[in-house]
């Protein structure tokens, strides 16, 4: 017999009708985990209310001075019309703001905060102040104090002491002197809140204080001296700018002076006057010219014959005349001829004048075409002279216009020179003037004041503060590890978490490895517990009729043997008629607690080679007949699902008896060939021993499950499952994990008869029977 703890174990059965529990969670449920865990919560309570008291009144009291700075828009204090800088709050206000606390957490203000108030001869600061309490600290000076007494001090050594690194000193001052300081802008407005912290109320309020009146001062130093630099700076550009204005008026002096410019705007415009009058010249000269070309060709063309068909010659008044003249000669010719003849003296007088007025025509003639030729050549002359003069006007202003162009750079850069200079002498003038205004755009709204209260809570505010961490980690913790424990850990957690109705409970018992009811020193309470599940089993069915009860386990080796054989003696002792039968051919173990041969039994029935009178034996009760399993068949499996298994099983339960215990395989997949061939008429319910403490309650849903399959198969009246035992959470996650997919299509309601579970359980060191 093997040993095993004694310790209580909640027994459920699971009806074959869907079981709905109450799922609904009462207030005490809740109270009871902190009971469960009461030792770890007072535990916790206890620590961090000491821990917590000792350090709020080891601890120094800090006291914290706050003063109150307005920040406005440069603009705002700036001189009217006149402009120091460009301002970027109107570009982003919220990143100008967050520059300003920057420049208030600096370190440049804060060094000159540290030697303004002299912080290395601050006792807090410079490690003479009192330091605080700890246990270890407590601890170190007893040792050194014991140590002093035991062991005398050594003689000082006169050495001297090195050089202190200034630097690193005032760094680590202004480092300490930052880490007291707080910025925090005041929602809704341009007031910004500046702290400070110390364990001296009134070197808070200064510090706080100095502070802000220190970023005060050094805005405005800071305004001042950006004026004063752009200032400096504007001198030597004028400087600079008025010489290049000097140096370019000399030069356009000097150029003016050099190429007879003085005026030469004017002397510009009289060279543009006369180049358009040349051209108006040269034009009417040019159509002279063509007129009187034009005549000239004329006569150079007409014939010497008929000169007066010329109107230039025959309008001509001279040549007018000595036509008329030869004219009235021909007539007074022809007169005489009519009259004397032609050889009478008055004619030879006749043509002889006639001949002198046709010489004084040609001669006209002659001189009115010598005077139009000498007007054609004037005319040329004419045009020719004034063409050249054009040209020469033309050259005249192509020169001017370089000139005019080298003058016009010239003086256009003298120009721009003297608007620079105009304009920075301007700009100095005015930042002159923002110089001597004071005005400044941070300003101090309220002063820190000496703080009244520490910082920190001390007295009794240090007590309620402890006691409430202390209770509200105690109870943080007692649910913490109550909702990392997934095991099943009572009985109500067996209805709860496994959806199965409870039973009652059966202590396991030490020093048997099959305890039987039979046993003389078996405890009476392992008796009871059994007689008690009688009860149970006979008040669910009262009626009469054989009860098939099949017991089963999650995996081999957990007690579902010996759980059967008890409840078959429990039953029996009340005077039913018991039949149990060892179906677990692979491992058939019911013989060893009765002790009964194996040598026939139930592989023999199924095979043929006995009858069922041939294979029950008798034990120690004479109510309890029992079937062993046989010796172990080659093919359990496929005789647990043949019809004659199912025969034998419709047989059984027509037959005397008044219960029907069928100790099982496991439910483990291993036995799943068992489950799905085997069937029977009809079903009852289920039972299911398991052990808490030492399940996951998932995987233990799981084994729930596959045991109902198992019940689906022999349709018994009860279905046992034995202990659930110490399987690892790992391995019962990886189980169900295999599982949960093929038993899930198993999980449906049934029909008239629903399932029981009966489970062991609730042990705080509970070992597998």
């Amino acid at each position: 017999m093997r040993p095993a703890t004694t310790a209580d174990h909640p027994a459920a059965a699971a009806p074959t009708s869907t079981y709905t529990p109450d799922t609904d969670v009462h207030i005490l449920d809740r109270l009871a985990v902190l009971y469960r865990y009461r030792r770890v919560a007072i535990a916790v309570f206890i620590l961090t209310t000491v821990a917590m008291m000792i350090q709020g009144y080891s601890s120094i009291q800090m006291y914290r001075a706050q003063a109150r700075l307005l920040i406005e828009d440069e603009r705002a204090t700036a001189v009217p019309g006149i402009t120091t800088a460009e301002n970027t709050y109107y570009e982003d206000p919220d990143l100008y703001y967050k520059t300003q606390y920057r420049i208030l957490k600096g370190r440049d203000l804060a060094r000159r905060v540290v030697k303004r108030v002299n912080l290395g001869a601050v006792p807090e600061f410079n490690g003479t102040a009192q330091k605080p309490s700890t246990p270890a600290t407590l601890l170190h000076d007893l040792k050194q104090k014991i140590v002093g007494l035991v062991r005398p001090a050594p003689a000082p050594e006169n050495t001297e002491s090195p050089k202190v690194d200034e630097t690193a000193d005032e760094s680590a001052l202004v480092s300490a002197f930052l880490s007291r300081v707080d910025v925090a802008p005041v929602s809704g407005s341009k007031l910004v809140d500046v702290t400070f912290d110390s364990m001296d109320r009134r070197f808070a309020a200064t510090a706080a204080n100095t502070l802000v009146d220190e970023f005060v001062d050094q805005n405005l130093q800071v305004k001042l001296q950006s004026t004063e630099n752009m200032i400096d700076w504007l001198d030597k550009e004028l400087d600079k700018q008025q010489h290049k204005v000097q140096d370019s008026e000399r030069a356009l002096a000097e150029y003016r002076e050099r190429q007879n410019a003085l005026s030469l705007d004017d002397k510009q415009n009289l060279v543009l006057a006369r180049l358009n009058k040349l051209n108006d010249d040269v034009m009417m000269a040019r159509s002279r010219r063509i007129q009187k070309e034009t005549l000239f060709n004329q006569i150079k063309s007409a014939s010497t014959q008929a000169p007066d068909t010329i109107p230039a010659i025959a309008q001509n008044a001279s040549v007018a005349a000595a036509k008329s003249r030869v004219v009235e000669m021909q007539r007074a010719r022809a007169q005489v001829a009519d009259r004397y003849g032609e050889r009478h003296p008055n004619m030879q007088k006749a043509n002889a004048d006639l001949s002198e007025a046709q010489r004084q025509y040609d001669f006209e003639v002659a001189r009115a075409r010598a005077s139009i030729k000498n007007d054609y050549e004037s005319a040329l002359i004419e045009e020719q002279t004034m063409a050249r003069g054009l040209e020469n006007a033309k050259a005249d202003m192509q020169d001017l216009s370089k000139k005019s162009v080298d003058y016009n750079v010239m003086q256009r850069d003298s120009q721009t020179n003297r608007q620079i200079y105009g304009a920075l002498l301007t700009r100095e003038r005015e930042l002159r003037v923002a110089s001597n205004s004071r005005a400044n755009n941070v300003r101090v709204v309220d002063r820190a004041e000496v703080p009244k209260a520490p910082l920190a809570p001390t007295g009794r505010r240090t007590w309620l503060l402890s006691l409430a961490v202390g209770l509200t980690l105690a109870i943080a913790v007692a649910y913490g590890l109550d909702y990392m424990n997934d095991t099943i850990k009572t009985p109500e957690e067996v209805t709860r978490r496994l959806r199965l109705p409870f039973l009652g409970l059966v202590p396991s018992v030490r020093g048997d490895k099959h305890p039987l009811l039979a046993s003389s020193h078996v405890p009476h309470d392992f008796g009871e517990s059994f007689r008690a599940l009688r009860t149970a089993l006979i008040s669910k069915y009262p009626s009469a009729g054989t009860k098939i009860v099949v017991v089963t386990s999650a995996q081999p080796l957990e007690g579902k043997t010996t759980t059967a054989a008890n409840i078959a003696m429990a039953l029996a002792y009340g005077g039913s008629r018991v039949l149990l039968v060892d179906a677990d051919m692979r491992r058939p173990g019911l013989h060893r607690p009765l002790r009964l041969t194996n040598e026939r039994g139930l592989s023999q029935v199924l095979i043929g080679q006995a009858r069922v009178r041939d294979v029950i034996q008798r034990t120690v009760d004479p109510n309890l007949l029992a079937i062993t399993a046989g010796r172990t068949p080659p093919n359990p499996s496929e005789l647990l699902s043949s019809e004659r298994m199912k025969t034998l099983l419709t047989n059984l339960a027509h037959g005397p008896f008044d219960w029907i215990i069928v100790d099982t395989p496991p439910v483990h997949p291993r036995a799943a060939r068992l489950r799905r061939d085997v069937r029977r008429r009809r079903r009852d319910d289920a039972a299911s021993p398991c052990r808490t403490r030492d399940r996951n309650r998932d995987a233990d849903a799981s084994e729930v499950r596959r045991g109902r399959a198992q019940q689906s198969r022999f349709r018994p009246q009860q279905v046992l499952l034995s202990p659930l035992l110490r399987t690892s959470v790992q391995e019962l996650l990886r189980r169900s994990r295999r599982l949960r997919a093929a038993l899930r299509r198993l999980e449906r309601p049934r029909g008239a008869h629903g399932a029981r579970s009966l489970s062991y359980g609730d042990s705080r060191r509970a070992r597998s029977h």
